[in-house]
């Protein structure tokens, strides 16, 4: 529930406020038996106009503004730009739990499913799962996507609940001396520098926040302009740990947001060892074909 005074907690507080923890105590088989069935008796009373109208007035349904072959032209340079990577194609879909019990984004900015699974909200998430997956040998794994993520907080007018994001990540064993965060963080700082300059990009910069202070000066030799940005609050409270960024571009104008990274310890709770270390990165796609030039 996104707000626990709202109408969600009065529909599922009941008598005695016992079903909503009803209702969550099911085996996974039986909760999933009784959100089908819901949902088929809800269907059953929609006709094609409901539809219809649903489809109108639903901003998780609604179709993007941009241009599809805009769209395809920035996925484009952002994927040929990540030759070092293992392109993969994730599933639109992740287990019940990747992003709040792994990534520590609020449950109800996700959009669960019936079926134990909820909608992909950040590609990383997903590239993190599979990283772990494969890291059986002592080089590290890395591997990159685009994907159309759906997001369930509310949003300014204008703005979609849905939308495509680059998402890169690198996981390997700790190595000593930052030795592994060391490497990882110039190799996604100049990814995503890479990938906005083959867009055009007339300047790129990262702005750095240091959450440890063993990290500060790790980026000074990237090869990407860097300056610091110590009042960050989005990357804090567990989210990034050690160092974040965020990503700025020009093409033509003013440098503009466009993308962020960090190291975060999403394999180290994944596989429940503490020598895992993972840099993630990742670009808007959406956010960079507004703006390129017409």
């Amino acid at each position: 529930m996104a707000d626990d005074d709202g109408p969600g907690r009065r529909v599922l507080a009941g008598p005695g406020g016992a079903a909503a923890d009803v209702l969550a105590a099911l085996p996974g088989a039986d909760l999933t038996t009784v959100q089908l069935e819901v949902a088929r008796r809800r269907a059953a009373r929609l006709a094609g106009p409901d539809v219809l109208r649903r489809h109108r007035a639903d901003r998780f349904v609604a179709p993007s503004p941009l241009p599809a072959g805009l769209l395809r032209r920035v996925e484009d340079a952002l994927l040929a730009a990540a030759s070092s990577f293992e392109l993969v194609t994730l599933s639109p879909l992740t287990p019940l739990g990747t992003h709040s019990a792994v990534t520590g984004l609020a449950q109800h900015r996700v959009v669960p499913t019936g079926r134990g699974t909820e909608v992909a909200a950040d590609p990383t998430a997903g590239l993190a799962l599979e990283a772990a997956v494969r890291r059986t040998g002592p080089g590290p794994v890395r591997l990159a996507t685009v994907q159309r993520v759906v997001r369930a907080q509310q949003v300014t007018a204008g703005l979609f609940a849905h939308f495509s994001l680059f998402g890169a990540v690198t996981a390997g064993r700790d190595r000593g001396n930052l030795g592994f965060e060391r490497e990882h963080a110039a190799e996604h700082a100049r990814l995503l520098a890479a990938g906005c300059r083959a867009l055009g990009a007339t300047d790129v910069s990262l702005g750095v926040t240091v959450l440890d202070p063993r990290f500060e000066g790790l980026l000074d030799g990237a090869g990407v302009p860097v300056h610091p940005f110590p009042d960050r609050e989005g990357g804090r409270g567990g989210y990034y740990e050690g160092l974040c960024f965020k990503v700025y571009a020009a093409f033509g104008g003013d440098l503009a947001e466009v993308g962020d990274g960090g190291f975060t310890p999403w394999t180290r709770r994944l596989l429940g060892n503490a020598k895992e270390r993972l840099m993630t990165s990742g670009l808007g796609v959406d956010r960079l074909a507004t703006l390129l030039p017409a």
